[in-house]
């Protein structure tokens, strides 16, 4: 007989199965309205200190894909790499288009006497999580990137972010899966799990 997990088998669990699919893998179709807001709806659904809501998401889909594409991420990496092949330049003008749909999290701390920021950090963590946890059970092809352009000063400012204070946690593609994605090295749990 087999063990039971919650009320799945562990032969066909999400979570022992949940894979994210590559943003260059991915087809960039219009996903469904209603899915999208179930995702986001789970998304915030974090635990969250003193409910702080420490953390914004951007929605960027349709034609903001090629906008931020082509006015932020490309001219920030021409003015970073002047020298970029056009190979390379080609690859950075169609980044975020690759998916159907780009939901940037932003973590956004806020002062509080006795919560502290690491704490804030770590839900915005959790915010991306679980919206790449909740694409993923709907069938849809996602993954969790940051990219140089998280880092990128110009881009947190074109997505309302105070330099300085806020920093995106992550960019969460969503799609379609072009192919099955395969199965990765995954940790020993002996390696990284002892009971005290």
């Amino acid at each position: 007989m087999r063990r039971k997990v919650g009320y799945l088998s562990t032969n066909n669990n999400f979570f022992l199965r949940r894979r994210s699919v590559l943003a260059k893998k991915m087809q960039n179709h219009p996903i469904k309205e209603d899915d999208l807001q179930t995702i986001i709806n789970a998304g915030i659904r974090v635990p969250d200190h003193g409910a702080l809501n420490p953390w914004k998401i951007r929605v960027i889909k349709d034609d903001k894909l090629k906008i931020l594409d082509e006015d932020v991420i490309l001219t920030e990496f021409k003015r970073e790499n002047p020298d970029a092949s056009d190979e390379s330049l080609e690859i950075e003008s169609k980044r975020l288009q690759r998916a159907s749909v780009v939901l940037a999290v932003i973590s956004s701390p806020v002062e509080h006497p006795k919560i502290p920021n690491w704490e804030m950090v770590l839900s915005s963590g959790a915010v991306c999580m679980n919206l790449l946890s909740c694409a993923q059970s709907l069938g849809y092809a996602a993954q969790w990137l940051t990219e140089w352009y998280a880092y990128n000063a110009k881009m947190l400012e074109y997505l309302g972010g105070r330099p300085g204070v806020d920093r995106i946690s992550g960019f969460i593609y969503i799609g379609y899966k072009v192919e099955e994605p395969h199965e990765r090295r995954r940790p020993d749990p002996i390696k990284v799990v002892s009971y005290i």
